[in-house]
């Protein structure tokens, strides 16, 4: 398969990774304009759009070991503005307690869904975006990071370095931007 062709719209969902409300800082908001973009190409497409939202359990190993305790509270949690009236027509909203979305749940619907590709946006490039791509590729799964569609609350410097570790054990093919993705993928134009 080239790398011009790749986007098949029944085979590769679109993986929206923790775009939540405490996850949006100076650093991340950045990323918001594509990561629409990609979602309003992904629907016109047909093609199935996930969306993920982490929530830190108390005792959780961000809380016990790096003493992070984030994203408790409802609002933290809520999805932002700019995609909550998308979540209702998702393929699936996924609850995690971990930063892969190959919980048992996402692992099983993107297993019975028949997907081979992954197409991953979101916040945080260097944790959950990260981790779900190399889950992604240790699983058979062919991941596409959206570097433009992707941000980290630390900074660019962590976004960076994801996508440095990224292009060198997922391959540097696997890095795109949400316009390649939307000139791909069937009935849609370039953003």
């Amino acid at each position: 398969m080239g790398k011009a062709d790749w986007v098949d719209p029944r085979s590769t969902a679109l993986i929206v990774v923790d775009v939540q409300q405490g996850f949006v800082n100076r650093h991340s908001r950045g990323a918001l304009p594509a990561i629409v973009r990609l979602v309003e190409g992904w629907r016109a497409a047909g093609a199935p759009v996930v969306m993920t939202r982490f929530h830190n359990e108390p005792g959780s190993p961000y809380e016990t070991i790096t003493g992070w305790t984030k994203l408790r509270t409802d609002e933290e949690q809520a999805l932002v503005d700019e995609l909550a009236p998308y979540a209702d027509t998702a393929a699936a909203v996924i609850d995690k307690a971990q930063s892969s979305v190959f919980t048992p749940e996402g692992a099983r619907l993107i297993r019975d869904a028949g997907w081979s590709d992954l197409v991953l946006c979101g916040i945080d490039t260097d944790a959950c975006v990260y981790d779900s791509a190399v889950d992604a590729y240790q699983g058979g799964y062919r991941p596409w990071i959206v570097t433009d569609a992707c941000a980290s609350t630390g900074g660019p410097k962590y976004h960076d370095a994801a996508l440095l570790l990224a292009a060198r054990n997922l391959g540097d093919d696997q890095l795109v931007t949400s316009a390649t993705i939307l000139t791909r993928i069937d009935g849609t134009q370039g953003a």
